[in-house]
């Protein structure tokens, strides 16, 4: 295994990196937040993504993409995270895209992927029901009805939620909470009859939604794969977007890294720079060894998704260990910046206060520390 990116994932690091640089620097997130854009992003810097084939990258050439493959996707979050970037492409590409392409019929897959990258739909996946992800816990019922299925219940903290043209709801057809047999796939549009979608606030002030479903109708044509068995496939995408996350997660941590280094090498307190003092010299080096150790996670993790040579169990492990090891780094380096910035570090003016945020909101974010703790042990 590879600490180190392949000579086309360092193409696509840098032209990414360039290109969010230039588009989409912190600033822009600033005034995003400030302004309230409603879906959380600028639509004109995706449609700008999409054409540089970011949205195309993990599809089989069939349906229009790169066949790049999910490792093409590291490089990417990374250089989001860096920038503080805000675009769909979690939420539409890598989960809802992921979902169609894995377990949907032809006709649902020319209907969706064609849309999806080339940005002209936007799909959102709606499986968590509480703050805290645990997808086995679904409740949301979709019970026969007729031709098709009538679907009840809410869902909470809806990736990109607002906007969304479709939503990818994962419901219990048979079971109880607490097992994985029993939950299916639904292609639910935004517009059926009974759907509600409001804002969820979040602290990084992102597109994040709640979804109601109040005896919403859809045909036999809405389900996605096979009825009771979409466990499987849920992991394999939510899978997907955690490793994504991770990169992303290291990404911001390495940013905010870098930032405080130079800080501390300008910054001068008794005529002296800050960065001579040995504990925070001894700080800085516990944090270089964290974020080497979330690079190394981060690398096993990506080279599971395409790799058909690793098994469920195996790549649940991995997957876990990276998202929990760069969410754990991402949030101490976002502390000791704080701290070290001193007291212009908690106001607003500085940009270590909003990366503080988003990294709080993406450890959350399909799984926290805990979660990925247990199910790391789970799978060991």
């Amino acid at each position: 295994m590879s600490l180190r990116y392949s000579d086309e994932q360092r193409l696509l690091a840098d032209s990414a990196r360039d290109f969010l640089a230039a588009r989409s620097p912190v600033s822009a997130q600033r005034r995003l937040r400030d302004e309230a854009v409603a879906f959380g992003f600028e639509p004109q810097l995706w449609r700008e993504a999409v054409e540089l084939g970011w949205s195309a990258i993990p599809f089989p050439e069939d349906f229009g993409g790169l066949d790049f493959g999910c490792k093409g996707l590291g490089p990417i979050f990374e250089s989001v995270g860096r920038n503080l970037s805000a675009t769909p492409l979690l939420s539409s590409v890598v989960l809802g895209g992921s979902l169609v392409l894995l377990a949907g019929n032809s006709a649902q897959q020319t209907r969706w992927l064609q849309a999806v990258i080339g940005g002209e739909q936007r799909l959102a996946l709606a499986v968590d029901e509480r703050s805290r992800h645990n997808p086995s816990h679904i409740a949301l019922a979709a019970k026969a009805d007729g031709q098709g299925y009538c679907l009840h219940g809410d869902k909470f903290w809806v990736i990109d939620g607002l906007g969304a043209d479709a939503y990818v709801v994962a419901a219990r057809t048979s079971g109880q909470p607490g097992d994985t047999q029993g939950i299916s796939l639904f292609l639910v549009p935004a517009d059926s009859p009974g759907v509600t979608v409001s804002a969820l606030g979040v602290i990084d002030s992102r597109n994040s939604a709640r979804l109601r479903l109040d005896e919403v109708r859809v045909g036999s044509d809405a389900l996605l794969g096979n009825l009771d068995e979409g466990w499987a496939v849920l992991e394999t995408a939510l899978d997907r977007g955690r490793t994504c996350l991770a990169a992303e997660l290291l990404g911001m941590a390495e940013q905010l890294f870098e930032t405080t280094l130079e800080y501390l090498k300008t910054r001068v307190q008794f005529d002296t720079p800050i960065g001579t003092f040995q504990s925070l010299q001894h700080r800085a080096a516990q944090m270089y060894i964290d974020l080497a150790l979330s690079r190394s996670a981060l690398m096993a993790a990506l080279a599971t998704l395409d790799d058909a040579g690793h098994d469920a169990r195996a790549r649940a492990r991995l997957v876990s260990l990276a998202k929990w090891k760069a969410g754990d780094t991402a949030l101490k380096v976002a502390n000791e910046a704080v701290q070290m910035h001193g007291g212009i570090g908690v106001t607003d003016e500085l940009d270590v206060g909003l990366y503080l945020k988003r990294v709080r909101v993406a450890q959350s974010c399909l799984g926290d520390r805990d979660f990925h703790c247990e199910r790391y042990c789970a799978h060991a």
